[in-house]
């Protein structure tokens, strides 16, 4: 093992990204597709030639023209809702509707510029939106790992680290004129099923990991400390029970997600609250599908009620593109285009993704389908977000953030920070007698197989900007051992018989001392719009694999890169593979990182954030049966690790080490007991559990203290999980996570982490009607191997 990982050549690229469909809307037509690959050398021109820096988009303008002085809404010593209400007064209704739409119009007689509210930051800014762009001025941005992957370092540190930096270079590029400040990232919709395209978008199938990742990237993106100013404005989405695109025939424009009230609960909406109410979150996005037959975007239960009234969202509530558009001629859930106008502004949608409601909203008040005061809720929603960004304070360059410009885009730090995501992010599934790391002073040459294996545009995902660099598995693992040999084994990810290349790459791994098979697949095989239909390998690539395998003259280890789990039990029980990788889609620095991981210069300690499930799966089940529980009467065999009661190919949390770790449970209590408000029910009667209402746990918590040693001989860091196993009332969770913590130990040595358990949050579990209830009774403890069981009485 080498003390110090290689330097790494590398190669900047300026390409403009046409992964289709842009953003959340539908497929653009053929006629849109001939003139984006018409202008295709027109942008790679414009990329490397485009002039200077832009001048930002800002309102109140009071330098130029200082008439704007005498504005309430320029007036930066008001409160916010002084200027925002002053604002909103002086407009009449038409300018008022132009505000309802993503690309907002301009009124010139109040220094007001049109500002486009569509920008992208999922990992990293994008250019998917139209509110950014890249230019000569600022060519590429730092294109972190695909959030699935990220979300499998189970580190919120790194998980807001990564959202500092997206939001300083989105920041950067506003002062230069190239990006906007409302960015509709992340997506926090649960990976329900192993087929959704956009799984790889998510922080996976965990309610709780998904709700931390929330949290912490929105806090990232915002960076507003303790100030009620925002550094960009995050966005989640897709709100909610989103999870088809486009399977079997069902679109996610006309799916109606049947769902019960107790799945609502406890595994749809606990990221969507968390992102609200612990991250502050100054937008939420609702989808495109209807849930129990009405469209997100039209619930007023769900918009004013949940978001806004029992969350308290702070900020503006926008459509997925051509929501309200989808809902009215695809749905045909209104008789007119006013009809679903006033439906969804009065249900709380305060800004369109698209241009439906700057076309029907002037008419639907006119008809008095629409009160005009709601067009002004929404609008002061969208203005009280634009404040807290400072766009009605003037040049951004005088602001706080205003310093910073294309010197603070694409920084060696930020680089660095996008290749430590990656290691910390892969998966060690496999490593049989210690195949991996392997030793430089063994291995003198490289076989290096497979479509991925020079893979580039592939590792970065969909919802993609444009990379500072690329460094592609074969660069990476080539600068370690300079004798590689490449061969792709396949023309493409899709590996049809006629494309497979199989004696090139036999040949090359019998005469070389270590085979890396790079395969999985790319945004051909999954996207958004594009859901799997099968589990398997694409094509060839099992055959492939295996016939490398059995004429390899060194270790084989095999490498997947993809958005999700595939059954690849071949590979798990073959001897002749002794080692197994997940890199998910590891971002622009993904061959660097993989390097590092194989050649022992990073340990691995990454953990699946999803059930990797056997093709029967995929045949029995249906993506459109949103039950998360099982159903012994049918034999569905219900959803991700809480639930699931098959057989698997890799669970959730599993992931190995270079090391070995152990745990030692401290402190942990054996009986809590509950109050009860005076005269409870359940100090006279047999209760199996007790509602929260009506119990006194809202201050009730305890520590669990856990001692983490590193009995290995490598420095590693290691997530330690707490899970629980509740009294089964109430169809309740076969497990459920409570808490992760990320610990790093050098060899021999030890650590502390406790986990604080609130009783009312940590503890509770839906019932049937989607309430909160404790059970009573025994709940299991489970630390890596160690079981401790609590009592929870009255």
């Amino acid at each position: 093992m080498q003390p110090h990982p290689p330097l790494y050549i590398t190669f900047h690229y300026c390409l403009p990204s046409f992964h289709l469909p842009m953003a959340s809307m539908k497929p653009p037509s053929k006629s849109h597709l001939s003139h984006l690959f018409l202008g295709f050398s027109i942008l790679c021109f414009l990329c490397f030639n485009a002039v200077s820096a832009q001048t930002p988009i800002f309102a109140c303008d009071i330098a130029s023209n200082p008439a704007l002085a005498g504005f309430g809404f320029c007036n930066t010593s008001l409160d916010d809702d002084s200027r925002v209400k002053d604002l909103v007064q002086r407009l009449t209704l038409e300018e008022k509707v132009g505000f309802l739409v993503n690309t907002a119009g301009a009124v010139s007689r109040l220094g007001i510029p049109s500002y486009q509210w569509w920008s992208e930051a999922l990992h990293g800014v994008s250019n998917n939106g139209p509110g950014t762009k890249f230019t000569s001025l600022v060519p590429g941005a730092t294109s972190f790992p695909q959030v699935l992957l990220t979300a499998a370092s189970c580190n919120t540190s790194l998980f807001q680290a990564i959202g500092k930096v997206v939001s300083t270079e989105a920041r950067a590029m506003h002062n230069v004129g190239l990006a906007g400040l409302t960015f509709w990232s992340p997506n926090i919709n649960i990976f329900r099923d192993p087929r959704w395209g956009r799984g790889q978008e998510t922080p996976g199938e965990d309610p709780h990991l998904a709700s931390q990742y929330a949290i912490m990237y929105v806090r990232g993106l915002q960076d507003a400390g303790n100030s009620d100013k925002l550094k960009v404005a995050a966005c989640c989405k897709h709100y909610t029970a989103y999870d088809l695109d486009n399977w079997n025939g069902f679109k996610r424009y006309t799916f109606n997600a049947q769902v019960t009230q107790q799945d609502m609960e406890d595994t749809f909406q606990p990221p969507f609250k968390s992102c609200v109410t612990d991250g502050n979150v100054a937008s939420v996005m609702c989808s495109y599908n209807q849930v129990n037959g009405k469209p997100t975007c039209a619930d007023p239960d769900l918009l004013a009620g949940v978001v806004r009234g029992s969350w308290k969202l702070k900020g503006y509530i926008v459509s997925d593109c051509d929501s309200v558009d989808v809902l009215y001629k695809d749905q045909h859930y209104t008789k007119t285009p006013e009809d679903a106008a006033a439906i969804t502004v009065s249900a709380g949608l305060d800004l369109d993704c698209g241009s439906f409601l700057g076309q029907h909203t002037v008419a639907a008040v006119k008809a008095g389908k629409l009160a005009e005061n709601k067009v002004d809720n929404a609008i002061s929603n969208n203005f009280a977000v634009l404040m807290r960004l400072g766009f009605f304070d003037g040049d951004p360059k005088q602001l706080p953030f205003g310093k910073l410009g294309p010197k603070d885009v694409c920084t060696p730090e930020n680089q660095e920070l996008a290749r430590d995501a990656a290691r910390q992010g892969i998966v060690l599934l496999k490593n049989n007698k210690g195949t991996l790391p392997l030793s430089t002073e063994t291995i003198k040459s490289l076989a290096i197989i497979g479509p991925n294996a020079n893979a580039s545009f592939t590792m970065i995902g969909n919802y993609e900007g444009i990379p500072c660099k690329y460094t592609t598995p074969l660069q990476g693992l080539s600068a370690v051992i300079s004798s590689s040999v490449y061969q792709s084994g396949c023309q493409n990810v899709a590996c049809s018989s006629n494309s497979l290349q199989l004696d090139s790459a036999k040949k090359a791994a019998a005469g070389a001392d270590a085979t890396i098979l790079i395969v999985g697949e790319d945004q051909s095989i999954e996207r958004e719009e594009l859901d799997r239909v099968s589990l398997l390998l694409p094509g060839e690539q099992t055959t492939l694999i295996t016939e490398v395998a059995k004429v390899a003259k060194g270790p084989v280890i095999l490498v997947i890169m993809s958005g999700g789990g595939y059954d690849i039990s071949f590979a798990k029980s073959n001897d002749q593979i002794p080692s197994i990788l997940w890199v998910g889609y590891p971002g622009e620095a993904g061959g660097a990182a993989i390097a590092d991981i194989v050649f022992g210069y990073h340990n691995p300690s990454g953990k699946l954030p999803m059930t990797w499930y056997p093709q029967s799966y995929a045949d029995k089940v249906p993506m459109t049966d949103m039950r998360m529980r099982p159903d012994p009467a049918t034999g569905y065999p219900g959803r991700t690790y809480r639930f699931y009661t098959g057989e698997t190919i890799y669970k959730f949390g599993d992931g190995l080490s270079y090391t070995t770790f152990n745990h030692h449970l401290v402190q942990a209590p054996k009986l809590v007991y509950l109050p009860l408000e005076d005269g409870h029910a359940c100090y006279s009667q047999r209760c199996k559990s007790v509602d929260l209402a009506g119990s006194r746990c809202e201050k009730l918590a305890f520590d669990i203290h856990v001692r983490v040693e590193n009995s290995g001989e490598m420095a590693g860091a290691h997530t330690v999980f707490l899970f629980t196993t509740p009294p089964a009332v109430h169809n309740s969770p076969n497990m459920h996570l409570l808490g992760f913590e990320k610990v790093s130990l050098r060899p021999k040595a030890m650590g502390n982490v406790v986990f604080r358990v609130d009783v009312c949050k940590d503890l509770s579990v839906s019932d049937e009607d989607g309430n909160r209830k404790v059970p009573l009774g025994s709940h299991l403890l489970h630390v890596g191997d160690l079981k401790h069981s609590l009592s929870i009485r009255v």
